[in-house]
């Protein structure tokens, strides 16, 4: 698979969390099938440079110790934040968001195919 073509396919993954819910960079991994918790990464970070895929909520993928990784010198990692509780995601005083209360489970059918983080 080209990298534009496994792009688009994270990319259609990211698009289906909802509002309001995160998945983590492994979950998408597992889901996309057949790469890493890093290459979601590298296709996210992609955006920045991207026009064609304005409406990939990338802000909603963060790690899966529910945490916001750090990326953008620390400006990234900033407007994430501000843009997940603007959609109303609790962090707590560790900086972590609770899976169990905003962790996204993706469809029925890929809740079998796909453990939580």
């Amino acid at each position: 698979m080209t990298e534009s073509k496994l792009y688009e396919r994270i990319y259609a993954i990211v698009r289906q969390i909802p509002y309001g819910k995160v998945a983590s960079y492994g979950q998408i991994a597992r889901l996309v099938g057949g790469c890493s918790a890093q290459m979601i990464g590298f296709a996210l970070a992609a955006l920045r440079t991207s026009t064609s895929a304005e409406d990939v909520p990338w802000q909603r993928v963060v790690n899966g110790e529910g945490k916001i990784s750090p990326h953008g010198f620390g400006v990234g990692s900033n407007i994430q934040r501000v843009l997940l509780e603007e959609e109303g995601v609790e962090f707590s005083l560790e900086h972590t968001i609770d899976f169990e209360k905003f962790g996204w489970l993706g469809s029925p059918k890929q809740q079998k195919l796909n453990p939580r983080r």
